[in-house]
């Protein structure tokens, strides 16, 4: 469990397990319990995982694992996942019980429906609580709350109460006690206050990070975290607008334990002049624009070859590693030059460990998504349908009969290679047709298409792969003739 409410406490679900075995003539030997810990991927869960290792090492010497209910077993994003480490228990000849459910995992047809029903929602529960909780830190961070972080070099973390009464100055490392409590940045102690408007006044004057860094270092002043000053964190200073005291939010994300994605500027949530500054807007814009004009001199060719001696001297690259280099200019440069690091990074030839391909797949699909709709339209009036169109949610209603619902489906891939889709049905709009557009594997093009009724689909998202059953590729079309034909109107004579 991680900060689940009383009901999943490790007591709790214990304590049914133990009732379970009783009743059913089980014996337990071993407990595996992972407590303050998410259930969204194995990492972190230690014991989740040393139960899977013995397992599949031969280790386990019983014949049955005994889970509260499927939602312990994980809440993975991908429900496959969970049934994959079933799957390896039941290889091994462990079965899985899960205590709290209203099904017995016979392996039964329903059975087995009812917990990839449950896998889902338990994903899904997860996801939804992931865009709430990221909505409410906005409002937050909007009213001038800091969010997590710390407060870097020159500031420190105050603790206010819900009235904006002080309460302490938090150390390195401390927290907040009480949920009603929130936590703003203030200027630190006067001698690091000094030294940040020091770095600004020497950068203003032409002294390069690198030197200043050297200063600092031959005068034995460390950074917050007592290391010597680098070109990158002087960097860091020169260029993080709370020190400017605008509280910025959301420019790193890493929602559902999935990748660490840098996000463009446009999706920052910024509150301007939240905390009192360090230093004055002059100064900050004038460091600024000294940083972005060093880019100025450089075309998209020269910022490239750049890039590429730079790969070929350290054999990686990252945002770190461009901004410790003085020569060239700033990772942010090239994140506004060529749209995304990855993309900068690809024209050099160069390929991160991790994939971050997706972010530039889901622009082109959000680009696409007008097109789609236009197209979509224009097919449905050719069969002689009238269209209105909503512009706030694109729904569509046609011939005042029924109404549909456009939705593009990116691919995915999962860790073993095969394909995945995962379609949204819009409940809160009640479409009465959902037209799904699933994009082949590169995400440039529809792959097929399904036409889904809004009386079959009960659940809010559908999760695709290449081969669905009968009960969903009975919905499948390579193109969209016949939907556009339910749009088509027949004169009297010709229906009789």
């Amino acid at each position: 469990m991680s900060t689940e409410p009383q009901t999943f406490s490790p007591e709790n679900q214990l304590a049914l397990i133990r009732r379970y075995a009783e009743e059913r003539g089980f014996e337990i030997v071993r407990v595996y319990e992972d407590a303050g810990r998410s259930g969204l991927t194995l990492e972190g869960r230690d014991a989740m995982r040393r139960l899977l290792a013995d397992v599949e090492g031969g280790r386990a010497d019983y014949e049955a694992i005994l889970v509260y209910d499927v939602s312990r077993w994980g809440r993975f994003q991908d429900a496959d996942e969970g049934a994959h480490h079933e799957h390896a228990c039941r290889k091994a000849g462990i079965t899985v019980h899960y205590c709290a459910e209203q099904f017995d995992n016979d392996g039964s047809i329903g059975s087995t429906l009812l917990k990839a029903v449950k896998r889902v929602m338990a994903g899904e529960y997860s996801r939804e609580l992931s865009v709430k909780v990221f909505a409410g830190q906005c409002r937050l961070v909007e009213k001038g709350f800091r969010q997590g972080g710390m407060a870097g070099y020159g500031l420190r973390r105050l603790l206010i109460d819900e009235h904006g009464a002080t309460k302490v100055e938090l150390c390195h490392g401390e927290r907040k006690s009480l949920q009603t409590d929130r936590v703003i940045l203030v200027p630190g102690p006067d001698a690091e206050v000094a030294t940040v408007r020091r770095i600004y006044a020497l950068f203003v004057a032409g002294e390069p990070e690198n030197a200043i860094a050297d200063r600092l270092n031959r005068e034995g002043i460390p950074t917050d975290l007592s290391r010597p000053w680098t070109r990158g964190t002087v960097h860091q200073i020169l260029t993080n607008p709370k020190y400017v005291g605008d509280n910025v939010y959301n420019r790193v994300s890493n929602k559902l334990k999935q990748r660490r994605v840098t996000n463009a500027p446009a999706l920052w949530v910024v509150a301007k002049g939240a905390f009192r500054p360090v230093v004055d807007a002059e100064a900050f814009e004038r460091a600024r624009a000294i940083v972005e004009d060093r880019s100025r001199r450089y075309n998209d060719a020269e910022l490239l070859d750049l890039l590429a001696r730079l790969l070929k001297a350290t054999g990686a690259l990252s945002s770190l590693v461009i901004d410790e280099r003085e020569d060239m200019p700033s990772s942010s440069v090239y994140r506004r030059r060529f749209g995304s690091l990855l993309r900068a990074y690809r024209l050099v030839g160069y390929a991160p460990d991790r994939d971050y391909r997706y972010i530039e797949a889901n622009r082109h699909l959000r680009a696409l998504h007008p097109e789609v709709i236009a197209g979509v339209v224009a097919g449905l009036e050719r069969a002689g349908g009238t269209v209105a169109r909503d512009p706030v949610t694109d729904l569509l209603d046609v011939n005042g009969e029924f109404t549909a619902s456009v939705v593009i489906a990116r691919y995915r891939s999962t860790a073993a290679g095969s394909a995945r889709w995962r379609i949204h049905l819009d409940s809160g709009l009640a479409p009465d047709v959902t037209v799904a557009v699933r994009m082949d594997a590169g995400n440039v093009a529809p792959l097929d298409y399904y036409v889904l009724p809004r009386i079959d689909m009960t659940e809010p998202h559908l999760r695709l792969a290449d081969s669905n059953g009968l009960s969903l590729d009975g919905y499948r079309f390579d193109d969209l003739d016949f939907f556009f034909s339910l749009a088509a109107r027949a004169s009297f004579t010709e229906a009789a």
